[in-house]
């Protein structure tokens, strides 16, 4: 088990909401289907490092803090005397490396933003938290390009880059290294999840209002809102998916207090924002069921 777990941002959450309920403009379809591969493909790099003998502290998806600056880790896996860092890549296709720079392929296409780049700055300032903290540690990083569909002509052979077909052997590596973790190792690890920020969604997407979403469920797997009422389960008819109604509430509520946290959650906003999905009558007993009810008739709403 990880010493810290990777969850699901904030900020994923809420576009995909809102790639159910309005229309994205291009540039911020890209933005969102990039978060979603992102986060794929951490959690497939997740498969590798929790299958760990050597039993390292595995500390995913740190935001930190150091020297005025923001640094964001997609994993770190903790040994004794060395720290690893690692940026996870899930780029697909065709890439060429030339004069230090990526570049989409075929040809010199677009220029991308470098991953190496991206490492060096992370370790730079992950070694002045260590030395702020008062710790010294050896601290090794590494990319890792996950995805089967990634090619990188030219690649440098002397940077510290980890393709897809190289991975059971860089983790055979690390099984092989001493493991006996001191009690100022897990001290460290509780410092770094005590300093890792929790970022605040809303200072990265577009200002939206509550007109202008589509109402009505959405299907938790294919996001459809095609869906039809069978008895007490909503099917989708597109996938298939079948889920109870009353999960069908309470994830509108989780996605109420998500995307409009000042809001108070009443039985007509659910009903509302639900719509097809139960008469009020049956939103209000689930609501009553899961929730604390505060002041009575048209007043009352739910905590």
């Amino acid at each position: 088990m990880p010493y810290k777990a990777r969850i699901e941002s904030d900020v994923i959450k809420i576009w995909r909401i809102l790639n159910a309920r309005m229309r994205l403009t291009d540039d911020e379809q890209k933005k969102y289907l990039y978060l979603e591969k992102g986060f794929a493909g951490e959690v497939q790099f997740d498969l590798y490092t929790e299958k760990l003998h050597s039993k390292p502290l595995i500390l995913n998806d740190l935001l930190l803090e150091s020297n005025n600056s923001n640094l964001q880790i997609d994993s770190t896996l903790m040994f004794p005397k060395t720290i690893y860092l690692f940026e996870v890549k899930n780029f697909e296709g065709d890439y060429i490396y030339e004069n230090g720079n990526f570049y989409t392929f075929p040809g010199k296409g677009k220029e991308i933003k470098n991953p190496l780049d991206q490492l060096k700055r992370i370790k730079s300032l992950f070694r002045q938290l260590l030395q702020t903290l008062g710790y010294h540690y050896n601290v090794e990083g590494y990319v890792v390009f996950i995805n089967p569909s990634f090619t990188l002509y030219q690649s440098p052979k002397d940077e510290p880059i980890i393709y897809l077909s190289q991975l059971p052997r860089f983790m055979k590596k690390l099984n092989e290294l001493p493991c006996q973790l001191t009690k100022q190792d897990k001290e460290l690890a509780d410092k770094l999840v005590a300093l890792h920020q929790i970022e605040s969604p809303y200072t990265r997407i577009r200002p939206y209002k509550y007109e202008e979403l589509k109402k009505g469920p959405t299907c938790h797997m294919c996001q459809s809102s095609s869906l039809s009422v069978c008895g007490k389960k909503l099917v989708c008819n597109d996938c298939g998916c079948e889920v109870l109604v009353e999960s069908v509430i309470l994830r509108g509520v989780g996605e109420l207090r998500l995307l409009f946290p000042d809001m108070r959650i009443t039985t007509n906003l659910v009903y509302e924002w639900c719509e097809g999905a139960g008469s009020k009558k049956r939103i209000s007993r689930v609501l009553s069921r899961h929730f604390s009810v505060t002041g009575v008739h048209q007043w009352a709403f739910y905590e």
